[in-house]
């Protein structure tokens, strides 16, 4: 044990003085660095003012003759002191020194090489003290187990933490997200990892739960932009495509603060359900600490832009019945649908001869068919015995050779008909036709059209004669060797007939 012969100012208290001296200046240069240091500083005051009593007590001690509780009173205020001395050099060496060089080495490292010094260093003053540490060699394997298991979680969390901060797979600034934790990684300590929610909490993720975890690193520095989704429905009577380019574009006309403007906003369909359509609008979010913010601006601005186009978010409906007046309504509403069709049959010229009762009953057989912008509506070759009467959008028709690039043949406008060979010979497409834009069809199938032509089998001339002029353009393209008019009528004459058994 350490005795104290002698005046109380010995060697010790000389270099107790300039290790004072010196923890004065590295403190000085942590309060000016350090945003945390007032709190470390009055940590520091108040250790290095025990170690301070403990080694005026070891004085009164020698006074009394009890130089032995002088002894063990002087050994902890030194050890004191060296703690504190390599706590404030380490300190400043990390966080003034270190940085000045322009090197940020991760804050585990500062607490494990701190933890380690402290160790080396009680070591060396429990030798220099008098303390015998050869019997803890014998005993060495049985502590070694004692301790290995007493701090199994602690040592998984330091290994974790090292291992986090070597392979740079979480690193400080990083944005995860774990279980029901998201965040921003602040710290990374040697038992734990801190990440400071938009809530403004700090929550404390153990090491070794990091590396037993999925975790969802969603932004950094290197990559800070990351997807966002949010998701609204609507009732399935609202073709989808206007949705979406109702809120396509009031979004991409919009400037909304922290959405990228390298990558516009999008609106897809993810589902339907219970007589509704789930949508959603993905955009690339520019810094993870606006996420609510910049969600809550997306929804007031589609929702405006729905709103402009009389369109509102699904809610809860039944539809009931209660009296006959909702019935009165569906017919009117059919009637006029039925006058819409009419009319537009009545502009074909392929149908220019029907009466009005027959033109009703084409009306009531048409079956309301849309097309999305790009779909193939027919293919050449393709075998189907029905027409289409084109009444919204636009539509290219294609020829296509062997072999060779496809060649256009014409764009057809609302009121056009195209197909119509195939509802009246049964023969194959002669063209391709695909949607130029969203387009909107009515279709006539052959069973419906095959009543009003056995009760007037006459209007099979004029509908040879119709289908004579507009192969002539088709022909005109594919460079055939085109027949006479009056032969080609004759042969769809007898194509019509014998398709439906007129003879």
């Amino acid at each position: 044990m350490l005795t104290i012969d002698g005046p109380w100012i010995n060697p010790w208290h000389a270099g107790l003085v300039a290790a004072v001296l010196i923890c004065s200046v590295l403190q000085l240069l942590l309060t000016r660095s350090d945003p945390d240091s007032p709190h470390m500083f009055r940590h520091h005051l108040l250790f290095g003012g025990l170690c301070l009593i403990l080694s005026l007590s070891s004085k009164l001690m020698i006074d009394m003759g009890q130089r032995q509780a002088a002894g063990l009173l002087e050994s902890a205020s030194m050890l004191g002191f060296g703690l504190l001395l390599i706590r404030i050099i380490g300190l400043t060496a990390f966080r003034v020194l270190l940085p000045a060089l322009r090197m940020h080495p991760p804050r585990i490292m500062e607490d494990i090489l701190l933890v380690i010094t402290y160790i080396v260093w009680g070591l060396v003053w429990l030798r220099v003290a008098g303390l015998d540490l050869s019997g803890l060699v014998t005993t060495s394997a049985v502590i070694t187990g004692v301790v290995a298991f007493s701090m199994q979680e602690t040592l998984g969390n330091i290994l974790g933490g090292l291992a986090l901060q070597l392979d740079n797979s979480v690193r400080i600034g990083d944005w995860i997200k774990i279980d029901d934790v998201r965040g921003k990684v602040v710290e990374v300590h040697w038992r734990h990892t801190a990440v400071q929610t938009n809530n403004g909490s700090l929550i404390v993720i153990p090491n070794s739960v990091l590396m037993k975890s999925k975790v969802d690193v969603y932004s950094r520095e290197s990559k800070p932009e990351f997807r966002r989704w949010v998701n609204f429905w609507i009732e399935n009577g609202v073709p989808p495509q206007q949705v979406i380019a109702t809120v396509q574009t009031a979004l991409r006309q919009t400037h909304i603060e922290h959405i990228s403007s390298a990558r516009p906003p999008e609106c897809i369909v993810i589902d339907y359900r219970e007589g509704l359509i789930q949508y959603a609008v993905r955009y690339w979010l520019t810094h993870p600490g606006h996420d609510d913010s910049t969600d809550s601006a997306v929804r007031i601005h589609f929702y405006s832009a729905l709103q402009r186009q009389s369109l509102s978010l699904a809610h809860p409906c039944m539809d009931i019945r209660l009296n006959t007046d909702s019935e009165r309504r569906s017919s009117v509403r059919l009637a006029a649908e039925m006058d819409v069709r009419k009319q537009a049959l009545a502009k074909v010229a392929l149908f220019s001869g029907l009466t009005e009762e027959e033109l009703a009953k084409l009306a009531k057989a048409l079956r309301h068919t849309p097309f999305i912008k790009d779909d193939i509506i027919t293919r050449q070759g393709a075998v189907a015995h029905w027409l289409y009467l084109l009444v919204g959008g636009e539509a290219d028709v294609w020829f296509e050779a062997e072999g060779q690039e496809r060649i256009y043949c014409a764009t057809l406008q609302a009121g056009d008909v195209f197909g119509e060979i195939g509802l009246l010979t049964g023969a194959p497409r002669g063209a391709t036709v695909t949607a130029r834009t969203d387009v909107l069809c009515y279709r006539l199938d052959k069973q419906n059209f095959e009543t009003i032509l056995h009760e007037r089998p006459e209007l099979a001339d004029e509908f040879a004669r119709v289908l004579s002029e507009r192969n002539e353009v088709l022909s005109a393209i594919r460079s055939d060797h085109a027949e006479p008019a009056q032969v080609q009528q004759a042969n769809y004459l007898e194509s019509i007939r014998r398709f439906f058994r007129l003879h």
